[in-house]
């Protein structure tokens, strides 16, 4: 099997994913990332969409992920060049810093750009999106529109012609939002979900722009898919396969640890087995989330 999966969650330093991942008593040299990469071959990184990371804490992350030859990080771009579209050289210099330190380490797996539901294709759009690929020319970019209006041909093709990753998304049905199929435009797939929470979405869309707590924030991703859904999912996702060289699948439904039990239920349906039915792996769990999350034993039984 040459196709190569990189499936993980979307931040991992989340409280509420005490006791159901990380473990309640925990020792004074106890780290979550350090934990984390103990499970999983990669890592959304979302704090640098609200913040310019020092390069201290990057080289942090790398030294703590040290022990896991394959783990890569995907860095989110910070807002500045999606949603607010001001950004100055001092913020291109920032965010390049972190990428190269990364690619020095070989740890970077891809800049993920994501825009806002409101960044509808048209001919600006595809500017924008050109010039944050200029200057991040050596970095694989994997670009995240939410409208349905960039599914169209002229679109497609410009992703495909400056070998951007147009990144598959599942939501909630709202609107005009952008449907979950995976579609490729190069050797690479970027998969991301958001839960199927629509009422919680809507809720936070008619509270948009006003002061939220965390909790509140948070409540349109809490979401567990089920079994039923995650094998349709596969099923997608296996149907690219051959198109492509590597799949990356971000769990972004994080309350409570529900990213985590989801991306270790897609690692059985994707990874563990070859085409023949073959075991590939042996998927190893915490026992921590296999207390939480009672159905995860078939994993270890099937």
């Amino acid at each position: 099997m040459s196709i190569k999966y990189y499936i993980g969650t979307a931040g991992w330093s989340y409280k509420d994913w005490v006791p159901n991942f990380y473990p309640k008593n925990q020792s004074a040299g106890f780290d979550w990332l350090q934990f984390y990469s103990h499970y999983f071959n990669c890592v959304e990184v979302n704090s640098t969409y609200y913040t310019y990371v020092s390069p201290k804490i990057v080289e942090g992350w790398i030294k703590k992920v040290q022990n896991n030859d394959d783990f890569v990080f995907h860095i989110k771009l910070h807002q500045d060049f999606t949603h607010k579209r001001k950004f100055d050289e001092q913020n291109i210099k920032a965010v390049r810093y972190n990428l190269d330190l990364l690619k020095k380490s070989e740890r970077l797996g891809g800049l993920l750009v994501q825009f806002p539901y409101s960044f509808a294709f048209d001919g600006a759009s595809v500017q924008h999106i050109q010039m944050i690929k200029d200057i991040f020319s050596d970095v694989s970019c994997f670009v995240e529109v939410r409208h349905s209006s960039w599914r169209n041909n002229r679109a497609l093709e410009f992703f495909k012609l400056n070998d951007l990753t147009l990144c598959t998304i599942d939501q909630p049905q709202i609107g005009q939002a952008i449907p979950f199929e995976p579609i490729v435009t190069n050797d690479k797939a970027y998969i991301r979900f958001h839960g199927r929470n629509v009422e919680a979405w809507k809720k936070s869309l008619s509270n948009f722009g006003k002061e939220q707590t965390y909790e509140e924030q948070s409540s349109r991703y809490s979401y567990l898919y089920s079994p039923g859904e995650l094998v349709e999912i596969a099923q997608k996702i296996k149907s690219i396969e051959s198109k492509v060289k590597e799949i990356n699948v971000i769990m972004n439904n994080h309350p409570k640890g529900d990213a985590v039990a989801n991306a270790f239920e897609l690692i059985h349906l994707l990874v563990r087995k070859d085409s023949y039915g073959e075991e590939r792996i042996k998927i190893e769990m915490p026992e921590t989330i296999i207390k939480a999350y009672e159905r995860l034993k078939e994993i270890i039984t099937n």
